[in-house]
């Protein structure tokens, strides 16, 4: 998983989609003030994402729905207002703020038990056990970061490359790859540590 982090990419986050015909993120948003149908489909290819981030960082799966719902009417609201470049990482940064308002008013700890929103491919109970104990491992190692590296670490997850996580954070390119190669690094310790105690044990 943390090298799946480390690339920069994510399995299920993001459907590879093309060919004729296909509309970009960025027609649809230029549509999309104007027009429900661009919107609604703006809001299929990016709900779950949203959501899944959401997770990330707030404590309660009724708080997770009503911010991702924030999210996207603030986006349509802004959407009357501006025009959109990359509308994923503008997407990103929108959540990004609305989930540390809500975090911050409500003074909710980071809580990693609702999920990191990773869907398992496992089709039986065995691989579903193991899929899910992997998961456990890594929200408890995230839960042990410093909140940038944690914040760098979770917009990872989502399928966010560098420069889409500049923008959403705010920072320079040294920062992010900095603030990345740290997080990694002590993800691994602590991953490791906790395998040398279960071997002990």
């Amino acid at each position: 998983m943390i090298e799946r982090a480390e690339q920069g990419q994510s399995d299920r986050a993001w459907p590879t989609i093309g060919g004729a015909g296909f509309e970009s993120d960025e027609a649809l948003a230029a549509r999309a003030a104007s027009d429900a149908d661009a919107f609604a489909e703006l809001y299929r290819r990016y709900a779950e994402p949203i959501r899944r981030y959401c997770s990330l960082r707030l404590r309660d799966w009724w708080v997770v729905e009503d911010v991702t719902s924030e999210i996207f009417v603030q986006a349509l609201e802004r959407l009357h207002a501006t025009s959109v470049v990359n509308v994923r990482p503008w997407l990103f940064t929108i959540a990004h703020h609305r989930c540390t308002d809500r975090y911050r008013r409500h003074r909710t700890e980071l809580d990693l038990d609702q999920g990191l929103g990773l869907i398992s491919d496992a089709t039986g109970p065995e691989a579903t056990a193991v899929f899910n104990s992997e998961v456990e491992r890594l929200r408890w190692a995230i839960a042990g970061l410093k909140p940038d590296q944690a914040h760098v670490i979770e917009l990872r997850l989502c399928g966010l490359d560098g420069p889409e996580i500049r923008q959403v954070l705010h920072r320079s390119r040294a920062w992010v790859d900095t603030t990345q190669y740290r997080a990694l690094k002590r993800l691994r310790e602590l991953l490791d540590v906790e395998s040398s105690t279960e071997e002990q044990q």
